[in-house]
């Protein structure tokens, strides 16, 4: 049976966040008027990607993710700062940044005609909404289901239960999650009893307990799988 409803994610699977990432971290410290070094940039992404990895697992709440990230960075380098304040300029250079994944227009216009198509993010509301918005795909998702304005995050079922309950004639065999990060795409997938699709162009090694139904490299492969 054919998916009907497909529930992407946005960050590096519609988008290309990885790009945004980097434009923003040079624009804030040029804003700072500070060298961007690659220790430095480096740094800041296994920081930023273990404390998401925190939040997904609930060991650590938005607030304290996003107001310690630059805090804990520069404190790295020797350096005490004001980390809240220097969050809030990222995050408007942050919500900049639209740059898609190859083929992501073209594929959200096809599958948009025969299928009901949503936005599951962990993102941060204003700045996922806008980057939507901006990158001109909105029109083609029904809903846009952001852990913030949930009040849970993947992978958790109750994220998912709220979802499913939003979803009018919601069905699990129906239901397809697409996304690139196994601990929480996948894995909410598997909680939840979903299908999911592992998008994967960089062929990393899964060395998670999540297990995808399907596996992919390049976005257009979708198209063979939803039907």
């Amino acid at each position: 049976m054919p998916y009907s409803t497909l529930l992407f994610d946005i960050d590096d699977t519609i988008l290309d966040f990885q790009a945004s990432e980097k434009r923003a971290l040079e624009k804030l410290f040029m804003h700072l008027n500070r060298p961007l070094t690659s220790e430095i940039a480096d740094y800041y992404r296994q920081l930023n990607a273990t404390l998401w990895q925190r939040y997904e697992k609930g060991n650590v709440t938005r607030n304290q993710l996003l107001n310690s990230r630059f805090t804990l960075l520069f404190r790295h380098f020797g350096e005490d700062i004001d980390g809240a304040s220097i969050e809030k300029q990222y995050r408007s250079f942050l919500a900049e940044g639209h740059d898609q994944i190859p083929g992501a227009t073209q594929l959200l216009t096809d599958l948009s005609q025969h299928h009901d198509l949503y936005i599951v993010t962990n993102g941060i509301a204003k700045t996922q909404e806008r980057r939507v918005q901006e990158a001109g795909i909105a029109k083609y998702f029904r809903q846009m289901f952001i852990s913030e304005r949930i009040g849970f995050q993947k992978p958790k079922q109750a994220f998912f239960d709220f979802v499913s309950q939003k979803i009018d004639h919601f069905s699990k065999q129906n239901t397809l999650v697409i996304g690139d990060s196994l601990t929480s795409d996948i894995l909410g997938a598997n909680t939840y009893g979903l299908d999911s699709v592992w998008f994967n162009p960089a062929h990393l090694h899964n060395s998670t307990p999540a297990e995808p139904t399907f596996e992919i490299d390049s976005l257009t492969t979708l198209k063979t799988i939803v039907n």
